[in-house]
């Protein structure tokens, strides 16, 4: 876990599969418009558990209780990012922290 300002590159990286959508600009200037934490979860269907917790990624859709619900202003200025996929998650970790070590390679297999 880390409290870091992301670059504009590094947040188009990470949103890069949505550069054609409206929400692009806003999803990419409300990542940089402020230091944000980055954590790396690890634990049995932690990518589940983790979209449970952050709620749809429409506030106006989410659950009451939801972290974007609770925070969350737009679908560009939700509140939270969070991996959609073990694919997706391997990229988004090693954009931020990395390669996953041989030995954590599992980390991202049983979600």
């Amino acid at each position: 876990m880390d409290k870091v300002i992301i670059p504009t590159e590094i947040a188009e990286e990470l949103y890069a599969e949505h550069k054609s959508k409206s929400f692009f600009g806003e999803m990419v200037a409300s990542m940089t418009s402020s230091p944000v934490i980055i954590l790396r979860l690890q634990k049995e269907n932690a990518i589940i558990a983790w979209r449970d917790l952050m709620g749809a990624t429409n506030p106006a859709s989410a659950a009451e209780g939801t972290i974007r619900k609770l925070f969350g202003k737009s679908i560009g200025n939700n509140a939270v990012h969070g991996s959609d996929s073990a694919a997706s998650a391997e990229r988004e970790i090693a954009i931020f922290f990395g390669d996953i070590d041989d030995e954590d390679e599992e980390c991202c297999e049983n979600y």
